[in-house]
Formats: structure tokens, sequence, C-alpha cells
């Protein structure tokens, strides 16, 4: 995602990928209604929607407590089920239409940087090789060997618990039923898949060494302990372990280095939200870069991009830190347990929860102009900071459009609803921002809106409430820099 978002600005790119081909197997199975949002802003969101079936709920802690997710202000109010290996491959191809090039079988084992640029060092098939790129993006998990060798820590809490999971058939029908059985040992989580079953169970006895593999066998023993009786499982197609740690890196951004996806952050399983919040990163990272590449990123730009992501990061390590506890199995928080099913009972409390964990809540910083307050009303526009919706527009001629569409070229958009007053502030950053003039049909009472490539809102004005010239200036300057700034090509392309 972050190399297409980088293609999509015209900055050549190069993913270098460990695996020599896509897995057979997939952690993940779920795509939440940000991510869906964010592809929908892409053009792209279609390809995904074909590949499975859509829930309006989501598990919060545990499968008995459920979020709804119809009360969220999003266009997609739904969960996507979808193997992330499924996720990745049409990435990729999205990726290659754009011109990335995707080379396999390419390990990194040293990275050098300089003030000029980054050399990277990988083991191939071919044998050692070095490329010199202008920046490097570490989107490479948990155990980032680009993190590691920038000197980028990973401080947080090692896994305390652990779960192992398999994908098999049972041996005998109805022997599992979907959903949540409990035994006397604990609770089995099954998830029907096509053509098997995913079975998750509490690891009885984790090993010291977190890497050692979870066989057949000791899977079997872990099963039958929990159910309290014997559920004969076929020959697993893969089999797993993972714990509850929770690290986050210190810095997402160490000169010509920067951090997404798990690579910054590790967290509980819970809520699913791995792929989801690597999507997220990549989409605020990619355009920052870009700009920063091309030499028109205003100072601070890339900075940005740890400001927001580590603070939210760190939002959803506690989020699916009190998921986990929540879901877990300990007696004393019984009570706690119920009081947050009455809760989420009520209409607010369930809409808040369900746009924090799937990131639909999330709400950057957007400093006021200098001068200015943050509000002369006392509360900031319910739009600014967040993904802003996807409203419907009617240009000069009459022609209907949605702003989702109007994002696609992965560029900042200006609508201009006071008849022009706004979009003379846009002049000089062609190529940057996007200038539509136009009536807003879902709230006629927009003046102006100004959209980061994101989709993220950084600048409203209403009627209502109607904004000088000049803090849209401001708006505009920070985010995407004087019109006078030029766009080169990078100083150190990849080789």
């Amino acid at each position: 995602m972050t190399a297409a978002e980088l293609a999509l600005a015209g900055v050549p790119v190069t993913v270098l990928e460990r695996h020599p081909r896509h897995p057979g197997h997939s952690r993940g199975f779920n795509l939440n209604p940000y991510s869906l949002e964010v592809l929908d802003r892409r053009g792209i969101a279609g390809r995904f929607l074909a590949e499975g079936p859509t829930v309006p709920h989501m598990m919060f802690a545990g499968p008995r407590l459920l979020l709804d997710l119809t009360a969220m202000a999003a266009g997609h109010r739904h969960v996507l089920g979808i193997a992330q290996v499924r996720v990745e491959e049409l990435l990729a191809e999205w990726a290659a239409e754009l011109g990335v090039r995707i080379t396999r079988g390419h390990e990194v084992t040293g990275l050098e940087q300089d003030a000029d640029g980054v050399t990277v060092t990988a083991r191939t098939p071919e044998g050692e090789r070095r490329i010199r790129a202008g920046y490097v993006a570490g989107c490479d998990g948990s155990r980032s060997a680009v993190r590691k060798l920038a000197g980028i820590g990973f401080p947080g809490t090692p896994a305390t618990r652990y779960t192992i999971l398999a994908d098999a058939e049972p041996m005998v029908e109805g022997d599992l039923s979907p959903g949540v059985t409990t035994g006397p040992g604990g609770a089995v989580l099954v998830i029907p898949r096509p053509g098997y079953v995913r079975i998750v169970v509490k690891d009885p006895a984790p090993p010291e060494e977190r890497d050692e593999p979870v066989t057949a066998e000791y899977f079997q023993a872990a099963l039958d302990q929990t159910l309290g009786r014997h559920v004969p499982l076929g020959p697993p197609r893969w089999l797993s372990r993972f714990g509850d740690a929770a690290r986050l890196a210190d810095r997402f951004v160490a000169g010509r280095v920067v951090l997404a996806g798990d690579a910054a952050h590790i967290h509980p399983p819970a809520g699913a939200l791995g792929v989801n919040v690597a999507l997220a990163d990549a989409v605020n990272l990619g355009w920052k870069l870009a700009a920063t590449v091309q030499g028109h990123a205003p100072a601070g730009l890339l900075a940005s991009y740890h400001t927001e992501r580590h603070a939210a990061g760190a939002a959803v390590l506690r989020y699916t830190q009190a998921q986990a506890l929540l879901g877990g199995d300990d007696e004393r928080l019984a009570p706690l347990r119920e009081l947050v099913t009455e809760l989420t009972a009520l209409a607010p409390v369930n809409r808040y929860l369900a746009e924090a964990v799937t990131g639909v809540g999330t709400r950057y910083a957007m400093p006021p102009a200098p001068g200015q307050a943050a509000d002369p009303g006392g509360e900031d526009h319910p739009w600014l900071g967040r993904l802003a919706p996807d409203l419907k527009l009617t240009g000069p001629d009459g022609a209907a459009t949605g702003l989702a569409a109007l994002l696609r070229a992965g560029r900042g958009v200006l609508v201009d609803c006071a008849g022009g007053a706004f979009a003379a502030e846009a002049a000089g950053l062609r190529g940057r921002v996007d200038v539509l003039s136009a009536r807003c049909v879902d709230d006629p009472g927009l003046a102006g809106l100004l959209v980061r490539p994101d989709g993220h809102t950084a600048w409203v004005s209403t009627r209502r409430d109607p904004r000088p010239a000049a803090t849209l200036r401001h708006a505009l300057t920070m985010w995407f820099g004087s019109p006078e700034g030029k766009i080169s090509a990078c100083e150190t392309p990849c080789r």
C-alpha cells in the first residue's frame, strides 16, 4: 500500500519482499470500515468487496460482546471477510498497475544511511545485492530488519499469554460448532472457512522459546483438554502461536528511514486490527514521503507522520490491551465484563467504541492559523481532522460526483462552495491540490472544504461559521507547501 501511494504520486519505488511467493495461509481475515473507506478513496474498494461477505458487527471483547457498526459515521459500516493473503495479492496487482517493481526473494541484511540517501544490502537467490535509494520504508513486520538496522527502539511489554490456532477440518462432521464452545478447560473459538475451519484455543503450556513450532499432536491435546473430550482433526493446513505483546517504536521517522505496520507497532490480536492499522499508516505516510522526495514538502511534513501515527498506534495498544483483558478468562473481571456489556448496549457508547477500534474515529490535530482561536464558537467542526465523508457534489456544469472519487489521484482536494471565493487560494499548487467549485448536496451550508490526500479534513468553513481565506491559506501552506516549491525528481533514485 505504501509503495502504491508513492507510485500514485509519481515517485519511483521498489519493493524488496523476503518471501519468494505469497504464503498459503493468512493470520488475518478481515478489512474494517476505515480500510474500506480508504480503498474507496483510491477507487479500488470494489476489488476487495467482490471477494467475500460483509457483516455489520465485530467482536469487541470476545465473541459474546459485539459492536453494532451500522451506527458509525462512515460510508462502509461493516467488516469485510477476506483473507490477508488475498488483500496482499490485490494490493500487489494495484501497485504493479502503477509501475511498482516488486522483487521477491530479497531479504534485507544491511542498511546504511547518510545525508543523501540509504544503501540497503539484500540477500537474493543470485547472491548479495546493494541498492541505493533516497528513502527506505520498513514495512517488514514485527521483527523488522529495517527497524533493527536503523537502531530504532521498540519499547513495550512482552507477551505473557499465548494462543494457538489450527486451520484444519474435524474428522467427524458436527463435532465443532461455529462460534464459541466452552468446556471444562476454557473456550474454543471456531471460525468457518471455505473447506476448513480455523480453531483458536489458549496455549496451555507455552514454551520458553516462542518460535518453537506448534505440532499437530500438541494442538490436538490442547483442544481435547479444553473441551474435556476428544475431537479428532484432519491434517492441519497451518499451525501457529501468537501472544499478547504490546510494543510501539519510539520513532516512526529516523532520518531517511520510516516505519509502518507491524514494524512500528505490535499489539494483542483482539479485534483483528493488524492489517487495518498498517493500511492506515500507509495512506498517512505515502503522500508525505512523496512530497518530501519531490522537494515541495513544507517543513515538518514527514515528521507529522510520526506525530499522528505514533499517537494512533498508542491508542490501538490501549484498546487491544483492554479488549484482551475483558475477553480473557480471569473470573475477577466478570463484574467488569457485565458492566461493559451493559454500557455497549447504549447507542452513544456503542458508536464511540465502534469508531475507536475500527479507526473511523481517528482525528488528527489540525493546528489553527497564527492568531486564530481553535474555534470561535468553542467547538471544532466535527469533520476537522477526521476522514471527510463521501459528500455528494454538483459542479458548475451540473455534473454530479462524490468526494471519494475526487481523491483517487492521491492529491489534496479543495471544494469551493462559495462561488469561487476560496479557489484562488490554491493557485500555484496545481499537481498537489485539485480544486472543484461545486454545490454540496448533502450539506447545503458548506462553504469550503480542504481534504488531504489521505482523506482527512484539513480545513472547513460553513455559512454559519465562515472562516477567513487566511485560515485556508495557512492550511494549504502547512500541508502542501508554498506555491513556489518545486516538484523535482528524487535526487537519489533507486538503482
